[in-house]
């Protein structure tokens, strides 16, 4: 069986409208003509294969018997699971194996009449703007045009909405002014004076007086205060050797009790 090919189409076009006609007489056998086509698909046959046709028409048939065929073949006995499955699964398979062998048919013209890959690309392109068999037969095909009309009309909100945020004006991007050598100093004294009146407020828990940034100072790690290291008679160098420093006034509280 040649399924209809009894020509060659040689072009893009000519295969693209030998894929058509295939593709329709296809459908027509699973969706208008679904119980003609039911009832010739008989389990108790040999091996039957769905044929589209380029004319539009469609036929169930033995499978080609010269080896190999002047086409690729469709899927051997689809009337072997009929009645073993639901029509609509059944259906539903039916489709999937005919959208693979129409692009068997397709590609096969191309790589016998020396396709390069713009050509190949071309012809999958207008192949694949149609809705597929087994989109048709399950019901889930788009209609071309609400594609198409929705497309456009995304495209000229987005070349509206893109010409807009082309004519607002873009917020100016200003480098900080450097600052004055005066300004600087004038801060750095602002920062000291500050550090140093923090600071000025410690008073030393021996002496009374106020913090100096040129002596060294201890904290007593039990009441808290600070001291000069010269009234508590602490050097820095002995510091480092202190974990705990306890004031005068703690290690006597602590001799007491």
């Amino acid at each position: 069986m040649d399924g209809g090919g009894a020509y060659n189409p040689r072009t893009v076009e000519e295969v693209f409208r030998d894929f058509k006609g295939r593709r329709s007489g296809m459908i027509k056998a699973l969706t208008s003509d679904v119980q003609e086509f039911y009832r010739l698909c008989d389990p108790e046959k040999e091996n039957l294969c769905l044929y589209g046709r380029p004319d539009e028409h469609w036929e169930v048939n033995l499978p080609a018997e010269e080896v190999p065929p002047e086409l690729p073949e469709p899927v051997l006995g689809i009337n072997f699971a009929r009645d073993g499955m639901q029509e609509k699964d059944w259906l539903s398979l039916v489709a999937v194996h005919s959208d693979a062998w129409l692009l068997a048919v397709a590609f096969f013209f191309g790589a016998r009449f020396g396709f390069d890959k713009a050509d190949r690309k071309r012809l999958f392109n207008m192949m694949n703007d149609l809705p597929s068999i087994f989109e048709v037969v399950a019901g889930t095909a788009k209609k071309p045009s609400k594609e198409k009309s929705s497309v456009s009309n995304n495209s000229s909100n987005r070349s509206k909405s893109n010409s807009k945020r082309g004519s607002e004006p873009r917020p100016k991007l200003t480098k900080p002014e450097p600052k004055d050598e005066e300004e600087e100093e004038e801060e750095g004294v602002e920062e000291e004076e500050d550090e140093d009146d923090e600071q000025g407020e410690t008073q030393c828990g021996a002496c009374g007086e106020s913090y100096a940034a040129d002596e060294f100072w201890i904290c007593c790690d039990l009441c808290e205060n600070w001291f000069h290291g010269k009234c508590v008679k602490i050097t820095p160098a002995r510091a480092e050797h202190i974990k705990q420093y306890k004031c005068p006034s703690c290690s006597n509280k602590r001799a007491r009790s």
